[in-house]
């Protein structure tokens, strides 16, 4: 009776710790898949977003009254600075810029409101044909539970894919539930929360795709790691495990 219920238990150890391929391997049908065109819907400026604002036109000195100073040369290449000297977007949506005063960025992107600032300053005779760019620069995500490297990234790039995010943190360690990732989003005050199967390319069509500012990713822990907290932790415990088991069941057996 105690040799069956040692096999048993082995029998369980060693069936816990396998995963088959249709749970670990990402986007499976993606061979299977047409070409589609994508398509990003630009996301637009939120509260305590922070924004860098540059004016420039042929006569440079002309743009001085419209740009913040900075503190040193290489401020556009220090983040930190940058935000420091950037304009903070505040809770009902709005900044104060250089000459013209408040401005509200509500339902705007980064391009609505530099063309907004382009056209005010050519109608209102500020400068002639000036350009202006507007970038966010306080853009992050945060990426929880079974990842290589979990925390709080910041990005600067106008489009990040998740796949991007996921890699940025090192990927999903192999107790990641690949077919049910949590991404909660919000947008205007409203907080939408999306599952993504990784394991199928089906969402790569969809608002998920891509990583806006703010957004939480959540990888929660597979079966097998769910039922091994706690009794069996890791690969070298599991080995030890076994490894007695097997000296008990000889022992039991002569």
């Amino acid at each position: 009776m105690k040799t069956n219920f040692i096999l048993t238990l082995l029998t369980y150890l060693v069936l816990m710790s396998c995963s088959t391929k249709k749970n670990i391997l990402y986007v499976q049908d993606i061979d299977q898949t047409n070409p589609i065109e994508l398509h990003f819907e630009t996301p637009t400026i939120q509260a305590y977003d922070i924004l860098k604002i540059t004016v420039t036109t042929l006569d440079p000195s002309a743009a001085i009254p419209y740009n913040k100073a900075t503190t040193n040369i290489n401020s556009s290449t220090n983040l930190e600075l940058m935000r420091l000297e950037g304009y903070e977007v505040s809770k009902d949506l709005k900044i104060q810029f250089p000459q013209l005063g408040t401005l509200s960025v509500k339902n705007l992107s980064t391009s609505q409101l530099a063309n907004t600032i382009t056209q005010r300053l050519e109608s209102e005779g500020h400068l002639i044909n000036p350009v202006v760019n507007v970038r966010l620069i306080n853009a992050k995500f945060t990426i929880l539970g079974e990842v290589v490297n979990p925390g709080t990234y910041n990005f600067t790039e106008s489009k990040l894919t998740l796949l991007q995010a996921i890699g940025l943190a090192g990927d999903l360690t192999i107790n990641g539930k690949r077919n049910n990732i949590k991404l909660i989003r919000e947008i205007n005050q409203k907080r939408t929360v999306s599952h993504i199967d990784l394991t199928s390319s089906y969402w790569m069509t969809s608002s998920s795709y891509y990583i806006y500012s703010n957004d939480v990713i959540i990888v929660n822990p597979n079966a097998p790691k769910v039922k091994s907290a706690g009794f069996v932790g890791s690969v070298g415990t599991a080995a030890t495990v076994v490894s007695v088991l097997l000296s008990t069941i000889i022992l039991l057996t002569r």
